[in-house]
């Protein structure tokens, strides 16, 4: 005879869902130094993102077949470097936006995918690492909890002192895990710590986050992070911290969220791309919001793939 088990409703957390777009497209993800150059520097990046909008929303149009839902937005450094200020800067970059034809639906702050609010959204992903071993791997190496490095494959061993009466191990090549024919290895830093054991997230670690909270994929306790706050009232403020990470500023826009994401970048980014997805690959994400997910967009005809890496697309222009 089999027992019955009961359970308290409110014990098992339940995922809430968020409005999910078709495609989030991604206008800039610029630091300081970009707007350090002035009006010009946001002149000629919008100019060169305007014929790459179009084309991703053309695409989208395609895989949705009917008018798709599509949300803009755009990325500001505030996390490595402070310049400005928000009532400075945003009106700006609004402004050359509108001045290439383009609208910014959401602006985000990068330190948001730090901490947003209280919740310690970076060190959350971070715990949700699940390193790939690779084959033939016999847990040698330190895991990335404790070095804050992952690697998509096996590095090349380090070289030791032979001993007596042994020859030195020969060199061996690092190794890929998925390789075609040949490697493509990447070691990507995670986070830095200064002598106080304070820790800096890297620049690709922060990029898969805003990753994730771009595919609705990030919560606490079964409830959705980065969720867009309205613009403040009157003028931006003057402080960073003043400003929510994630600001609404198209009354009108579609969701913030979306089953896909597509970014215009200039191609110094590339590097720092590439190691999002090595993240990305070995991210145990939320299963209950990854089911939410795919069950909407089946029920929509635009399917997603199985891998979250596989949802994020890029266009990389040539740039400073």
């Amino acid at each position: 005879m089999t027992e019955a088990v009961f359970r308290e409703t409110t014990a098992e957390p339940r995922t809430q869902s968020v409005p999910l777009s078709h495609l989030s497209l991604e206008l800039g993800h610029l630091y300081m130094e970009d707007f350090e150059a002035g009006p010009r520097r946001l002149r000629e990046h919008f100019a060169q993102v305007g014929p790459w909008v179009a084309a991703a929303r053309a695409a989208a149009e395609a895989r949705a077949g009917r008018r798709p839902r599509i949300s803009t937005c755009f990325l500001i450094d505030d996390y490595f470097t402070r310049f400005s200020s928000p009532a400075e800067l945003v009106p700006l970059l609004l402004a050359e936006a509108d001045r290439a034809g383009l609208e910014i639906d959401y602006l985000a702050r990068e330190s948001g995918c730090a901490v947003t609010g209280t919740v310690p959204v970076a060190q959350a992903v971070a715990a949700r690492i699940v390193e790939s071993p690779p084959p033939g791997s016999y847990g040698n190496r330190p895991p990335a909890a404790q070095t804050g490095w992952l690697a998509n494959g096996e590095r090349s061993p380090v070289a030791r002192a032979p001993q007596a009466m042994k020859p030195a191990a020969a060199w061996q090549p690092p190794q890929e895990t998925a390789a075609r024919r040949h490697s493509v290895f990447l070691d990507v830093e995670l986070w830095s710590e200064d002598a106080d054991g304070r820790r800096t997230w890297s620049c690709p670690f922060l990029a898969a986050v805003w990753q994730l909270a771009r595919l609705g994929l990030l919560r606490a306790e079964g409830e959705p992070l980065f969720t867009p706050d309205p613009p403040p009232g009157g003028d931006f403020p003057d402080d960073w911290d003043e400003l929510p990470s994630l600001v609404r500023l198209n009354a009108r826009a579609d969701p913030f969220a979306a089953y896909r994401t597509c970014s215009v970048l200039p191609n110094r980014f590339l590097p720092v791309e590439h190691a999002v997805r090595v993240v990305l690959d070995q991210t145990e994400v939320d299963t209950a919001a990854l089911r939410q997910i795919a069950e909407r967009s089946a029920r929509e005809g635009v399917p997603v793939p199985d891998s979250v890496a596989d949802r994020v697309s890029y266009v990389f222009y040539a740039g400073p």
